[in-house]
């Protein structure tokens, strides 16, 4: 069997395990070199060694902590400056399940460098070259918890949320370019995550689990299809759909120079006066 075709390079994050393992594996698979970015030297050692040996593609390792601006520098550098670069996945980040109550805002604030401004960043860096070149793509990681932030953590969530309308908003921005934008939207997926977070995922309910390999094959499958959100977990995907409609059908309703009616002095309740 003749090898795939050569279609440029995949810079991944968050790739020495879990979800950015297996996008390294199947991009290798169909024809990416790759450029795997990860705080962990040895297991990245190790996979682009694995990878290279499997798939015989250009695999180069990239050690950084994403949460360190000045190491966040050094690979915005390559998709500025590599013009083999056609892929961007920003996959790296980091989640929790317990509450703002119970959580250390230091925590929370690491979590919003890694989880937003990370790929904000990389994204910057790579959209230029992809419009001026006329080819590329970038696969931004979220999470089901966008649309839902009230199922885990409300730092986490509204850190997905941003990538959800980040993603959306890139999407509606480079609409007459070549550049693709796809979000995915995973939900509960047997990786390390959890336990990261401080929630086993055995101690989940494993009817909610998904195998992170079928997580993966799920969301590269509706990249080939050209969508713009994958959510891997959702059955009923016209739900979606109409989600999606209802909001872009309100977005030219809500701005005005007036006040809703419903707000009217007199219109339903009577005005409350402040206590004496």
């Amino acid at each position: 069997m003749a090898p795939p075709s050569h279609l440029g390079t995949a810079l991944i994050t968050g790739a020495s395990s879990g979800i950015g393992a297996l996008y390294a594996d199947r991009l290798a698979r169909q024809g990416y070199d790759l450029i795997l970015v990860a705080r962990n030297r040895e297991r990245l050692n190790a996979l682009a060694s694995d990878l290279s040996t499997r798939t015989g593609r250009a695999v180069e390792v990239l050690p950084a902590d994403l949460n360190d601006r000045a190491a966040l520098a050094q690979v915005e550098k390559p998709l500025h400056q590599d013009a083999s670069i056609t892929l961007l996945v920003n996959n790296a980040g980091i989640g929790t399940h317990t509450p703002l109550l119970q959580s250390d805002v230091e925590q929370m604030t690491r979590m919003v460098e890694l989880n937003v401004t990370a790929p904000m960043r990389l994204a910057y860096a790579a959209v230029p070259g992809f419009v001026a070149r006329g080819r590329g793509a970038i696969i931004n990681i979220a999470s089901i918890v966008a649309v839902s932030p009230e199922t885990l953590n409300g730092v986490y969530g509204g850190s997905k949320a941003f990538v959800l309308a980040f993603s959306q908003s890139l999407q509606h921005e480079l609409a007459d370019t070549a550049v693709r934008v796809q979000a995915v939207l995973p939900g509960a997926t047997a990786t390390d995550f959890w336990a990261t977070g401080g929630l086993p995922v055995e101690h989940l309910d494993p009817g909610i689990v998904m195998r992170a390999e079928d997580m993966v094959d799920a969301a590269l499958l509706g990249f080939a299809r050209g969508e713009k959100v994958t959510i891997p977990s959702l059955h009923a995907g016209e739900k979606w759909d109409a989600y999606d409609a209802a909001r872009q059908a309100m977005a030219g309703h809500l701005s005005s120079n007036t006040v809703a009616p419903r707000y009217a002095a007199g219109h339903g309740v009577s005005a409350a006066c402040p206590s004496a």
